[in-house]
């Protein structure tokens, strides 16, 4: 049996004051087979529409890297399909740090979430028609995970965190996500101790690191100072037991957990 294919993937941390610190949160479906039923950022699979050599005119912070913008397209648009938030501004008035587009805008081009969902719009072609421009300076990296060897499913994803735009509403596409909510993240890992909520081991820390910060804008500086490092989860027998493993090296609460009852 050949080894599963590697999937580029990319999420995205969408915070506020609430005046709290909340974090965006969907439920996957409970038909979708991987992570079903799961509390998650949102989130998915890079396409290549995302790497579209065009997207370079149309988006502020264009990152030097192909591959990195790309995945922060990834997030933007997943963000965007799942939730309706879109990290965005208006072309005529553009520019590292200007304001994202009014509400109005973003329901006028809400009307084609699902066609870009389902790929029968090209989210590009989307954003060109409807005036505007990506807001990719917005994103920080948060982390960076790949799934360990051995799973059936294997996703190498990279994590941002962006503060939400004011005034826009997140509501869940019904497909991929059935349930839309902010959480204040010691919110979030409770309800996942009392088992009314299933987050999966990746989403967990990097929601208890989220937890650390105190506000939107502490939460992303934190980011910003601190590196981030690849975390590839090994799976070890010890005593008969199956072992979740990490490396202290990338700054999480824990460094190992049983296999048994998480998802890597």
């Amino acid at each position: 049996m050949s080894a599963p294919t590697m999937s580029a993937a990319a999420t995205i941390l969408l915070v506020r004051d609430a005046p709290g610190l909340e974090v965006l949160m969907v439920e996957r479906h409970h038909q979708i087979d991987f992570a079903s039923g799961a509390l998650v950022f949102p989130g998915g699979k890079s396409t290549a529409g995302d790497g579209d050599p065009r997207w370079i005119d149309h988006c502020d912070g264009h990152d030097a890297d192909p591959v990195q913008c790309a995945l922060k397209i990834c997030a933007v648009r997943e963000a965007f399909e799942e939730s309706g938030v879109l990290l965005a501004r208006p072309a005529a008035e553009r520019g590292v740090g200007a304001p994202f587009a009014a509400p109005s805008q973003i329901i006028e081009i809400g009307r084609l979430r699902a066609a870009i969902d389902n790929g029968e719009h090209p989210f590009l072609d989307a954003i060109i028609a409807h005036g505007l421009v990506l807001a990719l300076d917005a994103l920080t990296p948060f982390a960076h995970w790949i799934t360990p060897e051995g799973m059936p499913k294997r996703f190498d994803t990279w994590f941002y965190i962006a503060e939400t735009p004011p005034e826009q509403v997140a509501a869940c596409d019904g497909r991929e996500a059935v349930d839309a909510c902010w959480i204040h993240p010691d919110d979030a890992l409770k309800a996942a101790r009392e088992g009314r909520r299933t987050i999966i081991f990746p989403t967990r820390l990097n929601v208890e690191k989220l937890a650390e910060a105190k506000s939107a804008h502490g939460a992303i500086e934190a980011a910003r100072t601190r590196p981030v490092f690849t975390v590839l989860p090994k799976v070890i027998k010890e005593n008969g037991e199956m072992i979740l493993t990490i490396p202290a090296e990338a700054g999480y609460s824990v460094t190992r957990e049983p296999l048994e009852g998480n998802r890597p």
